[in-house]
């Protein structure tokens, strides 16, 4: 069997990209609920509609993120 002592800079760069991810997602998220809370002329109220968007606005942010950073890891490698 064999055993692996430590973490390698693969798997660096997969966890950072998975934080950077979750943060992103969060972020876009939160973005999206304040929005449909606090944009005049909206309903004041959190529906299931402006769930289901602030969901989709967070997971597009976390998909352009990881992106983002996978494409600066590519960059740095080829230096």
């Amino acid at each position: 069997m064999v055993e692996q002592h430590g973490a390698g800079p693969r798997q660096a760069e997969e966890a950072q990209r998975r934080k950077v991810g979750v943060v992103a997602f969060l972020v876009g998220l939160v973005a999206g609920l304040a929005f449909f809370a606090f944009f005049p002329g909206l309903p004041h109220v959190i529906d299931w509609g402006a769930i289901l968007v602030s969901l989709g606005v967070g997971g597009v942010a976390r998909w352009a993120a990881q992106s983002r950073t996978a494409q600066r890891t590519r960059k740095t490698q080829r230096m």
